[in-house]
């Protein structure tokens, strides 16, 4: 049974027939059950907390009202909360959307073209970000017996049905990440994480990859990755275009680590549950740390050697957003922590805490 708070409101959506829909702060759910109700009901609303009205969503209502449906914004324009009408009559069969803002734009358009009576041609404009995800959109798709036409950057999708077969949701890749960096910061032998697959369609699963330069080995045992030690070869850049929710893990490891490095393709960081970019750099601020943008790139300027082993003790704003918990949760290897909102974890990883307990750190209320 999924218990992320994300999951449980896009069942309880799915599930609903009230005429306003309250995707609260998930942004997933927000974009997929904008362009589901567009051709599922009618004379709808759906809307979220203070902080997703400020995230946009104008490149897919625009979308959406080109195919034929009737979506308007209730207060701020390009921003929800929206009214639908739903899709009578479909005007358009092909697309351009920008695709450098989001992937879930993509996906959810993708996602509801086998069911539009045109069907739809996608195409993209401009260079993807996070392109994993739209892989797994289409993956998913097949598996459920959807032929999806791909050609570079085209998506071609005829009218047709999706069929239950049987499917096994993996662990996630961006959960697995944190207890990556709090392994490299360990000093344990090994440490086993279950669910994982070799081959994921999971853009964050490049994680692994990456902390090779970390010097962390994974190995795989069917369905667990197992990790282990290995020489570390840290490099001077990442590019996050196609795995931004890993940037937050990577800032945290790098400044505890003393290493100053250069990060690419966080452009849509800014528009998540927080701007990342500015809690970032103002939490990393705390640690005598920095994280400085600079012409489309972020340098992590590393806590100072003799700094780190003076702190004792540290104080971290979530901003409510669960991933700057989970990232900051590695600095508990070096130092005390206090986090002003442990609860918002339970957006996607509520046991979080308790698994981060198994494995010997003390938490105290």
């Amino acid at each position: 049974m999924a218990i992320a708070r994300d999951t449980q409101i896009m069942q309880n959506l799915l599930s609903s027939s009230a005429p306003i829909y309250n995707a609260q702060d998930a942004g997933t759910v927000m974009r997929f059950m904008t362009a589901y109700l567009s051709i599922m009901k009618s004379n709808v609303q759906i809307t979220g907390t203070e902080r997703m009205k400020k995230r946009p969503v104008a490149i897919l209502v625009d979308a959406l009202n080109k195919l034929g449906a009737k979506i308007s914004y209730l207060e701020n324009q390009g921003y929800p909360p929206m009214q639908i009408s739903g899709l009578n009559e479909q005007n358009n069969s092909i697309l351009e959307i920008d695709s450098n803002v989001s992937s879930q734009y993509i996906s959810a358009l993708l996602m509801i073209a086998p069911k539009l009576p045109q069907g739809l041609t996608l195409k993209l404009k401009g260079k993807p970000v996070s392109t994993p995800y739209i892989d797994m959109t289409v993956s998913i798709m097949q598996h459920f017996g959807v032929h999806v036409h791909v050609n570079e950057q085209s998506y071609e999708i005829k009218p047709q049905s999706y069929n239950y077969v049987p499917f096994t949701v993996e662990s996630d890749w961006s959960g697995a990440s944190y207890w990556y960096s709090i392994f490299a910061l360990a000093d344990w032998p090994e440490l086993k994480l279950s669910g994982l697959k070799a081959k994921s369609f999971q853009g964050d699963s490049v994680v692994a990859k990456l902390m090779e330069q970390f010097g962390v080995k994974t190995n795989y045992d069917g369905n667990i990755a197992v990790l282990s030690r290995q020489a570390t070869s840290l490099p001077d850049k990442i590019d996050f275009i196609k795995c931004p929710d890993l940037a937050q893990t990577f800032a945290v490891l790098c400044a505890v680590l003393g290493h100053q490095c250069v990060f690419s393709g966080l452009q849509t960081l800014k528009i998540k549950e927080t701007d990342r970019v500015l809690a970032l750099k103002t939490e990393l601020q705390k640690l005598g740390a920095d994280f400085i943008e600079d012409d489309n790139k972020w340098t992590v300027i590393p806590i100072p050697s003799d700094k780190l082993t003076s702190i004792n003790a540290v104080e971290i704003n979530t901003y409510e957003d669960h991933r700057m918990a989970m990232a900051f949760a590695a600095l508990a290897t070096r130092m005390d922590v206090t986090f002003d909102d442990t609860e918002v974890v339970n957006k996607s990883y509520p046991t979080f805490w308790q698994d981060l307990e198994r494995l010997g750190f003390r938490l105290e209320d």
